[in-house]
């Protein structure tokens, strides 16, 4: 059998490269030993500066290229004092909410043209703190954070140093800084007021964890609507937690089977709606939903499923563009803006009681 992958009458220059160690990148110096120059002439090279002949810069072209060298930029950046990247800190990459977040973050980043190196925090704060101090020490300009923690006061000496931070998503705990939010209340409150409208009074709220910030707004925007409407809210409607669909399942059982049924439900994020959407097909018992968080093909159910959508793609294109504005010396008082909401209504949130 031919191995057709390499031809023997293939001609390959990796004899440089083949016993280089993993890790060990090839350095100026190798380039210089290769071409027959000296490490000032690659280096003008490399730089783009005149006085060299165009046969000694095609040697060294040639030497780069067999090589693999690329130019390392670490005394460029110590002497500019700025790196051209920044740090995106997400709650959890696997969200499709935060896809579209991240694209307008990468989007403006590429703009100005800079990095963007983004992790995820698994919803942890101590993870946050880890990822966030590592950026650092990487020396990123800037950093755009969706945080997990609600202490933020490991931050004070690195923004203190010059590191522009724009909270996204959740405002920054016990500490002063930009950040980007939606109208979580407002959007609440129309979810509920739209059911209402609808016919509904027995409504239950199921959300995210109390302690996260949306999830805290979310629910008190249902309960100021539902007071506005002048409806109570039994203690066995509202249900906050993780977003495990074992604990979202056992949440809307308890809620459609007690002693008084809710006849709609407010589900507090995309994830939350899933679960809830998937329940209630096994169920088959139609009941009156709308979610906060547009979501893929929610649309093409039936009926369709009535959102309170967010733009999470201005969410992160707000953000990143206050960064890049601290970063060219704005030096106001750090700012919080929130962004509208709008229902959309598909069908599922317009059922009438049962």
């Amino acid at each position: 059998m031919i191995d057709r992958t390499c031809p023997a009458n293939r001609k390959t220059d990796v004899s440089d490269q083949s016993r280089r160690p993993y890790g060990n990148r090839p350095t100026m110096k190798d380039v210089a030993a290769r071409a027959g120059v000296g490490l000032k002439t690659v280096s003008r090279v490399v730089n783009g500066e005149p006085g060299v002949t165009p046969d000694t810069e095609r040697r060294v072209r040639e030497s780069i290229t067999a090589l693999g060298f690329r130019r390392n930029d670490s005394a460029r950046i110590l002497r500019k004092g700025r790196t051209s990247s920044i740090g995106l800190v997400l709650e959890d990459l696997a969200d499709p909410f935060y896809a579209p977040l991240s694209r307008a973050v990468e989007e403006v980043a590429r703009a100005h043209e800079t990095l963007l190196i983004n992790g995820s925090s698994a919803e942890d704060p101590e993870r946050e703190e880890e990822l966030v101090l590592a950026l650092c020490a990487r020396r990123v300009d800037g950093l755009v954070i969706i945080p997990a923690s609600d202490d933020h006061r490991y931050l004070e000496p690195e923004m203190a140093a010059g590191i522009a931070t724009v909270f996204v998503d959740r405002p920054a705990g016990q500490i002063d800084a930009d950040a980007v939010l939606s109208d979580n209340y407002g959007g609440a409150r129309a979810a509920v007021a739209h059911l209402v409208a609808h016919g509904h009074r027995r409504i239950g709220f199921i959300g995210d964890q109390a302690r996260i910030h949306t999830a805290a707004e979310r629910l008190r925007g249902y309960r100021d609507a539902m007071a506005e409407a002048g409806l109570a809210v039994h203690p066995s409607w509202t249900a906050m937690g993780s977003t495990d669909p074992g604990r979202v399942g056992a949440a809307l059982g308890a809620m459609r089977g007690g002693p008084e049924p809710v006849t709609a439900l407010f589900a507090g994020n995309n994830r939350v709606t899933v679960t809830v959407v998937r329940r209630a097909a096994a169920d088959g018992r139609p009941f009156a939903l709308i979610g906060f968080d547009d979501f893929e093909l929610a649309d093409l159910l039936s009926p369709g499923i009535t959102v309170i959508a967010q733009d999470p793609a201005a969410l992160g294109r707000t953000a990143a563009q206050t960064l890049f504005r601290r970063l060219a010396g704005q030096h106001e008082v750090p700012k919080r803006v929130e962004l509208t909401t709008r229902l959309i209504p598909r069908g599922s949130g317009e059922l009438p009681p049962e």
